[in-house]
């Protein structure tokens, strides 16, 4: 049976302990508080990460790993003998990761196929899950990438965010950066389109935004046959149960997984208090 290795990135937001009990390596992202710099996951977690960007008199900045970064996991892997590498990570869009993981794979001994998973957050993650259960069940690196890929056009994410400042301030706005989103307590539903942050709706107020974003994906699960579904949050459980809920209460087709933490990295975009639910149809 081949030995593939899988790589991810922090921002699949899954933490060091999950990924390595699915052996995945993680390269971090690093954080920037001032002089201070953190690696994403690793020197700062969920919990202390927001009360700090909240007390910070300056919004964080955010960079990706280098190519050496990926080198140093690439050459490791090989000399424990792996076969092929397949390296997933955030969107080429918003990062510069991808394009550091492709620099170094053609460093290294052995094959490495790097994956622009399109996505942040948990839905890099289910694509990772993917790839996992592809290399569990004694596949190739064709078919580790394969089950990848799959993943990538099939996953969906949809999200709310308490303010659009960090996103706006961060770049990483793209077309949302227009919306009126503070006028009227108008709430936009956000989304990725290729890799991109889309406007999807607007609702007035948070709860409307839950109960369009629950509809929205509850009617998606029955269109695709089930979904296994994951609801994230940035420092936020209450909301994530709300959508938890919504989500049941429409009739959701299929499984919410897991509630999951929303990193710093990501979190630095995101806000406090964002909310939303990611999702893949059911084999």
């Amino acid at each position: 049976m081949p030995r593939i290795a899988i790589v991810t990135d922090s921002t699949c937001d899954m933490g060091p302990e999950a990924l390595a009990a699915l052996d995945v390596s993680m390269v971090p992202l690093k954080l920037h508080f001032g002089d201070a710099t953190y690696l994403d996951w690793v020197d700062i977690s969920p919990s202390e990460f927001y009360p700090k960007m909240a007390a910070a008199p300056v919004l964080p900045t955010t960079s990706q790993p280098s190519p050496a970064a990926f080198i140093d996991v690439y050459n490791r892997l090989a000399d424990e003998g792996v076969d092929g590498i397949v390296s997933i990570h955030l969107t080429a869009k918003l990062s510069g990761t991808f394009e550091s993981a492709s620099l170094a794979a053609k460093e290294v001994a052995v094959p490495v196929r790097v994956v622009d998973s399109l996505f942040v957050s948990w839905a890099a993650a289910l694509i990772v899950q993917e790839a996992v259960e592809a290399r569990d069940a004694g596949g190739d690196l064709d078919a580790v990438e394969a089950a990848a890929l799959r993943a990538v056009k099939g996953t969906e994410l949809y999200f709310v965010l308490d303010s659009l400042d960090n996103l706006v301030k961060g770049g990483r706005a793209g077309r949302a950066q227009g919306l009126a989103a503070s006028l009227l307590n108008i709430k936009p539903i956000l989304h990725f389109v290729d890799g991109v942050i889309e406007p999807f709706r607007k609702a007035r107020g948070t709860k409307a935004a839950f109960q369009e974003l629950a509809s929205h994906a509850a009617r998606r699960s029955v269109e695709v046959g089930g979904v296994k579904a994951v609801v994230i949050h940035a420092l936020a459980p209450d909301l994530a149960e709300d959508i938890r809920r919504a989500l049941i209460d429409h009739g959701l087709l299929g499984e919410v997984v897991t509630v999951g933490e929303i990193g710093a990295v990501i979190g630095t975009h995101a806000g406090a208090r964002a909310v939303g639910v990611c999702y893949l149809p059911l084999k």
